[in-house]
């Protein structure tokens, strides 16, 4: 297995409350279309990352147990490293003592993921794209 460290950062989820006012900046100010969009999701593609617009009511089962920061109190995000093996991935997190928060869980949109925090309280996820 490559290490994480050397693989790309592959999509950034942003909790966002007023999901169709951001939706509608990321269009206007970026000039965007959303590659992928659903009634609580946009996915916007920046290059060599993609920046993944999700409702807050849709981050609570995603991120449990879990909490997600109010806006109030801080920056909220989600850091995703795209795998081809997320069962082999989070077997080599588990052996350098890395606590899954959860997964590896298979997601409606056809993502198997499984989540962790840093030690200073960020997210990560790894996310192998299913058949």
């Amino acid at each position: 297995m490559k290490s994480l460290g050397s693989m790309n950062v592959d999509v950034i989820t942003l909790f966002v409350e007023d999901f169709q006012k951001v939706k509608a900046f990321y269009q206007e100010v970026f000039g965007f279309q959303a590659v992928y969009e659903d009634e609580v999701s946009s996915v916007f593609n920046f290059g060599n990352m993609s920046v993944n617009l999700l409702d807050i009511s849709e981050s609570h089962e995603l991120m449990k147990p879990g909490t997600v920061a109010t806006r109030e109190s801080g920056f909220r995000f989600l850091l995703t490293i795209r795998v081809d093996d997320a069962d082999a991935v989070c077997d080599e997190l588990k052996k350098r003592g890395v606590a899954l928060l959860n997964g590896p869980i298979d997601r409606p949109w056809g993502v198997r993921t499984a989540s962790f925090i840093d030690p200073a309280g960020h997210a990560w996820e790894i996310a192998q794209q299913l058949a």
